[in-house]
């Protein structure tokens, strides 16, 4: 086995994840030039955004050329909506899916059939990653339909030779029972629903110690490291952090390896990273804290590139796989709430209230507009069987909020059980001052 870090690399699920990194950034190269000629020669939108700069894929000489070149945003997805951002005609695509266009326009992404095969062997490999293996039960409960998570998931699982329990979100009774009746080994979901999971196990008095279930892929919204151990100590699991976005191509983008546990590693054959500054655009040295942006090397029906994330992390070594591994997505610069000049994130919250034991992991942040003045109130519940003092409890959770996080904080202690349960992704702000 080759080394990293002082870590022995692991066999991965394809031979390319353990190659030399001079194999690696070949196989990049190839493929980047490859992409960027593709995208310019089949994405009208991405064509003019190129021409309208004077740039053209023969200007790319180097790994840091692509800096040259134009962002994909977000709003490019909105401005052509449904099909204008596709490489093929419409009638190529094997496949559809949408977000939930909660903030406006449904973001859509389409796969032809060779992209889908692409998508279940990168799944695939994420699993195998995270731990699971050939024979294995995966129980999915991330959602099904137009949202990437269920359908990605469960393709990956099954192309690795698992047995998928395709559950879906929601009807968190149900998805206890099932799992106490099939006994998976493994279970892909966002963090905020397994903690709702872990509740309801609780609730019925179920001892996950006695499960087979050992490892969670999850993801699909930040989490924090006392997230993880939350999960860990009351499932008896090992919580492993799982990357993806629809508009690159869903879950399968970067997975976090079992024999390390120290954050996803991106499957670079796939997709090129950069780090920028997201003021400036200016791309940063790996290490460096910035914004993800991802260029897809291999797609064909929606081949973004240089695709700005709104993510916040930074390039980190790779240590079980030759590729570079991202730190923990804590945030998305679009998340972050601006609190009487200070720039905060929910999962900076989310650190504190699980640092204090008596509170139950569920939160909710309420900004609101007193005057001419932003006011924050963090609601939280007390445990169940916790003995403590609600005024103690208060003092302590503003306190460590104000210290930490460097906002202050009116604490709410809501009634167990009341603050609304994540079906899904969980809801954790309510922004007032936009309506009023």
């Amino acid at each position: 086995m080759q080394q990293a870090s002082g870590l022995l690399r692991s066999a991965g699920f394809e031979p390319i994840e353990t190659a030399s990194i001079d194999e690696l950034r070949a196989l990049q190269w190839t493929r980047l030039k490859r992409a960027l000629r593709y995208a310019y020669d089949h994405m009208q939108v991405y064509r003019a955004k190129c021409d309208a700069i004077g740039v053209h894929p023969d200007d790319l000489k180097q790994f840091a050329d692509l800096a040259r070149f134009p962002f994909t945003t977000k709003q490019d997805f909105r401005e052509n909506y449904p099909f204008g951002m596709f490489a093929v005609p419409v009638d190529k695509l094997a496949r559809i899916h949408a977000s939930s266009g909660t903030t406006g326009k449904p973001v859509v992404v389409g796969y032809t059939q060779k992209d889908l095969e692409l998508w279940a062997n990168l799944v695939a490999r994420t699993i195998y990653a995270a731990g699971g293996r050939p024979g294995d039960k995966v129980h999915v409960a991330y959602n099904y339909g137009l949202f990437t998570g269920g359908i990605g998931s469960h393709y990956g699982a099954e192309r690795l030779g698992c047995t998928v329990i395709p559950m879906s979100g929601g009807q968190t009774e149900r998805q206890v029972q099932l799992i106490c009746d099939f006994d998976p080994d493994l279970i892909m979901v966002t963090p905020s629903y397994l903690i709702n999971i872990a509740d309801e196990m609780e609730r019925q008095s179920i001892d996950a110690s006695k499960l087979a279930l050992r490892a969670a892929v999850v993801g699909a919204e930040p989490w924090t490291e006392a997230m993880r151990a939350e999960i860990n100590r009351r499932l008896h699991m090992r919580a492993r952090d799982t990357y993806g976005l629809s508009e690159v191509i869903g879950p399968g983008v970067a997975q976090e390896c079992a024999e390390t546990e120290d954050g996803p590693t991106l499957w670079e054959d796939h997709f090129y990273p950069e780090v920028i500054d997201p003021e400036t655009g200016k791309v940063l040295p790996d290490g460096e804290a910035g914004e993800l942006v991802l260029t897809c090397l291999t797609k064909e029906a929606l081949p973004v590139m240089r695709y700005r994330t709104r993510d916040l992390t930074r390039l980190l070594p790779g240590t079980a796989r030759t590729m570079r591994r991202l730190e923990r997505v804590t945030g998305r610069s679009d998340d972050m709430l601006i609190i009487r000049g200070v720039n905060m994130f929910p999962s900076q919250v989310e650190e504190q209230v699980l640092g204090i034991a008596a509170l139950a992991p569920n939160y909710l942040i309420e900004v609101r507009r007193e005057g001419a003045m932003d006011a924050l109130s963090v609601h939280v519940e007390l445990r169940e069987a916790a003995a403590a003092d609600p005024v103690a409890v208060v003092q302590e959770l503003r306190h460590k909020i104000k210290t930490f996080v460097g906002v202050s904080a009116d604490i709410v202690i809501a009634p167990p059980g009341s603050l609304a349960r994540s079906q899904g992704k969980a809801v954790r702000v309510i922004d007032r001052r936009r309506a009023s």
